[in-house]
């Protein structure tokens, strides 16, 4: 199958101070070999696409950000658990995921879902975390944080894209949990009056209120809409579609 796109649409790196040697991107839907619904570089073996498409794209994925090994991916679901990467090339079950070894690529996927990239201001962690609504009510981003066992004022955050608070629907249950947890999380809902009883979720400002209340006060990114950018798969928008992936790892 022939490949559809250019290598320059394939990457959007982070954009925040880490050090030189922290590297850290997303992959976007362009540049790779799956057909319709999954165009074209669909990093998810789960969505029902050929399976060898998907091998194919997380290969040229790999190959663009420069790296030789696989990396930890994850068999998500919408947990909290954290895994400590291995390079075996086993898929562990989990959402968030870290390590201090060098050149072993950490991966999450989303299609609407939050990505949070972690690392510290020397470099000497990476970590990233799959922060759908569940995830972030759950505590996925201070289990990441509690996990890298270091101090939370050390460490900075680079939100990759999502969906935009215009776009994410959610009912009164969802809103519910959050202010369960921290009464200010409802600056971030607010009402669909064309739905009674349903609000818009923005999950960036509520990913930011648990970062700082957990003590990391350096977060960045959190300008991405993945249902408005053509760039990007959206589960709500398409329903059958594909993945990105979000990758982070230590260059040595």
């Amino acid at each position: 199958m022939a490949d559809k796109g250019t290598s320059q649409e394939s990457i959007i790196w982070a954009n925040w101070p880490a050090p030189d040697h922290v590297k850290a991107c997303v992959s976007t839907r362009y540049g790779g070999f799956s057909d319709v619904p999954y165009q074209s570089l669909n990093m998810g073996d789960h969505v029902g696409d050929d399976p060898s498409c998907v091998v194919k794209n997380r290969a040229k994925f790999l190959h663009l950000a420069g790296l030789k090994t696989v990396g930890q991916w994850l068999n998500q679901v919408h947990g909290i658990h954290v895994v400590d990467a291995r390079d075996d090339g086993k898929v562990r079950e989990g959402d968030a995921v870290m390590t201090d070894q060098p050149n072993l690529p950490c991966v999450v996927m989303t299609a609407d879902c939050l990505p949070v990239f972690f690392t510290d201001q020397a470099g000497s962690k990476v970590a990233v975390a799959h922060a759908g609504w569940r995830g972030l009510v759950s505590g996925v981003l201070e289990e990441t944080i509690s996990a890298m066992a270091l101090e939370p004022a050390s460490l900075m955050a680079w939100m990759g894209p999502a969906i935009s608070r215009h776009y994410f629907e959610v009912g009164p249950e969802v809103r519910r949990e959050f202010i369960e947890h921290d009464l200010a999380a409802d600056a971030a809902f607010q009402p669909d009056y064309m739905s009674r009883g349903k609000y818009f979720a923005d999950l960036y400002a509520l990913a930011k209120m648990r970062l700082n209340h957990a003590g990391v006060d350096a977060v960045y990114g959190g300008n991405y809409c993945t249902w408005d950018d053509n760039r990007f798969f959206s589960y709500r928008k398409e329903g059958t579609t594909g993945r990105m992936a979000s990758m982070i790892w230590i260059n040595k």
